[in-house]
């Protein structure tokens, strides 16, 4: 709600650009929707007004004690690339394009590669929490995700752990 550009353009345009300084952005704007677009768009915290100048003072000193390094918002496991802002997905150069849960779940694998991660672990970052594990439905997604990232390259970067759950390969499957 800037003049010009809005405070997610903003932010995405400091990115693009190296700028790496501490971002948090204070709106008006409260929906879920735009907390992870500001987020995802590469602030480091989101708050929505009406705020207490005790908790957005301490946001501001939280985010100054962080090391200062870089922190692209395009994350890189191997030759697989993903921007969480655009939603896009990349191999080798050439474009996947995926569906909601399995691009949720390849973000949740791209933080963390080389983890095992459970079952529970990826429900919890890829479903809402109302959602109740009754079902095979990670195994789904995960088989889907396959589907599209890795048999048609010939690779395997998403790996099974017997009894555990899954995790990504830190070479990305080469």
């Amino acid at each position: 709600m800037l003049p010009g550009i809005d405070g997610f353009e903003a932010v995405r345009r400091l990115r693009a650009n190296g700028q790496w300084v501490p971002v948090l952005m204070l709106t008006a704007l409260g929906s879920v929707e735009d907390r992870v677009a500001g987020l995802d768009g590469g602030a480091d915290d989101y708050l929505t007004k009406p705020f207490e100048l005790q908790e957005l003072t301490a946001r501001m000193r939280a985010l100054v004690r962080r090391d200062p390094i870089e922190r692209p918002t395009v994350l890189q496991v191997g030759p697989l690339r993903l921007d969480p802002a655009s939603r896009q997905v990349w191999r080798n150069g050439e474009e996947i394009e995926l569906a909601e849960k399995p691009f949720a779940l390849l973000e949740t694998f791209m933080r963390r590669p080389g983890l095992t991660l459970s079952r529970f672990a990826l429900l919890e970052s890829a479903w809402d929490h109302a959602y109740e594990n009754r079902s095979n439905v990670v195994d789904q997604h995960v088989h889907a995700l396959r589907d599209r990232i890795d048999r048609p390259y010939g690779v395997t970067s998403i790996e099974t752990v017997r009894g555990r759950g899954y995790r990504l390969r830190e070479d990305g499957g080469r």
